[in-house]
């Protein structure tokens, strides 16, 4: 095995609006000694005076990977906002390369400036990059009192961050917009977020948002209500998919199948439990895949992807999952696809037809696992009074492989 190299040949540099005066030494060498400086126009017209080859990145950002990988050899550095691992380009630049190839020189980043003009704790605040990101990434911290720091794209996306918020029902909530900060640019204004009138916010900036309104508040708990589903009527009721929740027990940066989703709401639900957590929703419908894309980017897991087509065909050649739920289109071939997979898989189905009943009642006797038999009924009108309506009972089946 041939040694590695003693010196990295990409340097990673934060900046900030302070431009050379915020770096320090190691930054200041490396810029000094590199052949490519390569960064944002904005990045580049902070350093005057560069006597290594400029390169502005191109945009998209990652349409610029292939032609820094191509400089390996020679001395490189680059330019990236703040701390470039803290929702920056570091991870993205280095996770093809090796650890020696590279080292990095981080400045503070926007959020901590934010956070120290504010007087804001940062580990009770909720910090977001929504440069390429839907605002509704913002839908699962909307509460009342809550603080979050939001990185956005360009200046008038801070008009756009409220408006969004007041459709929501927080308009009275406190906006703090923060623009060029650490640089001679530096300015920050307070206004709430109905009746935002700045029309001249510029970039870079950070917007921090205390929370306040009469909106709805999305539970932290799974089982939350249907109506934050929109829904053709095919959706797992909020006590089943508790209980479905329950059994599939969600563990940090687990993948989940939902096979039928319908609304999507295993899926939503499972994604919400940790900002880790990935799901794949399978569903023959095409109104109904489409349906629970909306409901994903509404309550902020917009990484949903729902795949269209009929299991068990469509789950071939799909990353495989650390665990299953059912709703939908349960059948002997996919219960036999689904007790194929790797040792360990969490699997979670319901029947309520007495055909599907029988499946799960065959399987579990063949494969083990837990069968639990869930009967509901509601208060309902009945005359003048009031008696139990019942639903119809649902068949759990629970099993790790």
């Amino acid at each position: 095995m041939s040694e590695a190299p003693q010196k990295p040949w990409l340097t990673i540099v934060g900046i900030g609006e302070d431009g050379l005066s915020g770096l320090g030494e190691a930054a200041r060498a490396a810029l000094a000694a590199a052949e490519v400086v390569t960064g944002a126009a904005r990045h580049l017209g902070l350093l005057a005076g560069l006597s290594a080859e400029c390169r502005t990145w191109p945009v998209p950002f990652e349409s610029g990977l292939a032609a820094l990988l191509a400089l390996r050899g020679r001395q490189v550095v680059m330019l990236a906002s703040g701390d470039p691992f803290w929702f920056g380009a570091g991870s993205v630049v280095t996770r093809t390369l090796d650890r020696w190839e590279w080292t990095a020189h981080p400045v503070p980043s926007t959020f901590a400036l934010a956070a120290s003009r504010l007087g804001w704790p940062v580990e009770a605040t909720r910090c977001l990059g929504l440069h390429a990101a839907p605002l509704s990434r913002l839908r699962p911290h909307l509460a009342p009192g809550q603080r979050a720091l939001v990185l956005l794209r360009e200046g008038a996306a801070a008009a756009e961050l409220a408006d969004y918020l007041a459709a929501e029902g927080f308009g009275a909530s406190q906006l703090t917009v923060l623009e060029a900060l650490g640089g001679p640019r530096e300015r920050i204004r307070q206004v709430a977020a109905e009746g935002f009138d700045l029309t001249d916010v510029a970039h870079p900036v950070a917007v921090g948002v205390l929370c306040a309104g009469e909106g709805r508040v999305l539970p932290r708990t799974s089982g939350r209500g249907d109506d934050w589903f929109a829904n053709d009527g095919q959706i797992s009721k909020r006590p089943l998919r508790a209980l479905a929740l329950s059994a599939l027990a969600p563990r940090p940066g687990e993948m989940l199948w939902d096979i039928g989703t319908g609304s999507g709401s295993i899926a939503i639900e499972w994604l919400l439990a940790h900002r880790d957590m990935r799901a794949l929703g399978f569903e023959v419908d095409r109104e109904r895949a489409a349906r629970a894309r909306g409901n994903a980017l509404a309550l902020g897991v917009d990484h949903l992807r729902v795949v269209e087509g009929r299991a068990p065909e469509v789950l071939e050649n799909q990353p495989l999952p650390d665990a299953v739920f059912v709703g939908g289109g349960l059948g002997a071939p996919l219960l036999e696809r689904l007790c194929d997979l790797p040792a360990g898989t969490r699997l979670v189905a319901h029947a309520v037809t007495l055909e599907s009943e029988a499946l799960l009642a065959a399987v579990h006797g063949e494969v083990g696992g837990t069968l639990l038999r869930i009967e509901l009924a509601q208060a309902a009108p009945l005359g003048t009074r009031r008696g139990w309506k019942a639903h119809y009972p649902v068949v759990q089946w629970s099993v790790t492989l």
